[in-house]
């Protein structure tokens, strides 16, 4: 199932699935409410966006489920952004109201710990749902206008695109200082295994897609196109981190058939570099018959695009370069 695409007086709804609201300062707020507002877009709040326990800054199961299945419920409402990750949203995905999602589809977008409810809720229902910018993301006031340009094209348009990369990303705080921004000029995507491939879109963040494993929620990859990446908090370890964890997916009966790896940019402080991503890859005889490029703009850098989990993507990487286009 592919959701409407958005148009002007759509409502959005905001909810708060993960790390809970209040965690965001007035500026990214008024920000971030007032730029939906202007690509024509009415945003609501979920009731409990601003609750929030002390040690897991987000409100409880019961209270964040509400408020996502009442948003998918809601026929005023066309899509669903969430507030940011965190750590916990694979807490809720027992109490979803996967029926209520079948009979509404809708826009479902946000990433990092989001990718449990993306991928769970593609799993579970056959809905594409989107990896993408939280509400958030849209509260950033320099360095936004590619990430804006790629959910525009995801959102208000029905045409495949092709995905080419931004001119130069950011790896500072940005919410904590709007102002005092670094940019970095953008190599760009690289080829690491040539070849061509197409298929659907499954993937995210990496860590947490592997929570879904041996559970009913984990959507099956057998033909699909990899879209994985993953935050820096495992350090100088991350290539070791990144490693095991993709190796998990590799021992997946359903790998066998994938048909491509696109893997999103790393944070500086991984200490991650080309030479390493492609060791990383080449070290791997399961990989060496799938193209595979790395160094998209996903992840927990900005810009981000936003892709379909779900959704159809073609791939060329050779000598000639990369293209990747994406439908959904």
């Amino acid at each position: 199932m592919i959701p409407e695409k958005l148009k002007v007086g759509d409502e959005v709804r905001v909810i708060a699935p993960s790390r809970s609201m209040a965690i965001l300062g007035e500026d990214c707020k008024k920000i971030a409410t007032e730029r939906l507002e202007k690509l024509g877009l009415k945003v609501s709040f979920g009731k409990y966006v601003m609750e929030s326990d002390e040690d897991y800054m987000c409100g409880s199961v019961e209270h964040r489920v509400e408020d996502l299945n009442e948003a998918f419920r809601d026929k005023n409402v066309k899509a669903i952004l969430t507030v940011i990750g965190g750590f916990n949203s694979n807490q809720i995905l027992d109490y979803i109201d996967y029926e209520a999602i079948k009979q509404n589809p809708k826009i479902f977008c946000g990433f990092s710990d989001i990718t449990a409810l993306s991928n769970s809720i593609h799993a579970k229902t056959g809905l594409v749902t989107y990896s993408g910018p939280h509400y958030s993301s849209f509260g950033m006031l320099k360095g936004f206008e590619y990430e804006l340009e790629y959910f525009k094209k995801m959102f208000f348009q029905a045409d495949e695109f092709e995905v080419v990369s931004s001119k130069e990303w950011s790896d500072d705080p940005w919410f904590i200082n709007q102002e005092n921004r670094e940019f970095i000029k953008n190599d760009g995507m690289f080829v690491i295994n040539e070849g061509d491939a197409e298929g659907n879109i499954i993937g995210g963040n990496l860590c947490t897609l592997n929570l879904l494993q041996g559970t009913q929620y984990m959507p099956n990859i057998e033909d699909k196109i990899l879209f994985l990446e993953d935050d820096d908090l495992a350090g100088k370890i991350f290539l070791m981190e990144f490693d095991r964890d993709i190796q998990s997916l590799i021992h997946m009966p359903e790998f066998k058939k994938v048909r491509g790896i696109v893997l999103g940019r790393h944070e500086k402080a991984t200490n991650m570099t080309k030479e390493k991503w492609i060791k990383m890859v080449k070290n791997k005889p399961e990989l060496k018959n799938i193209p595979v490029i790395a160094g998209a703009d996903f992840g927990h850098t900005t810009p981000i695009i936003t892709f379909p989990v779900g959704g159809y993507a073609k791939l060329h990487a050779g000598k000639d370069g990369i293209k990747l286009t994406i439908k959904g």
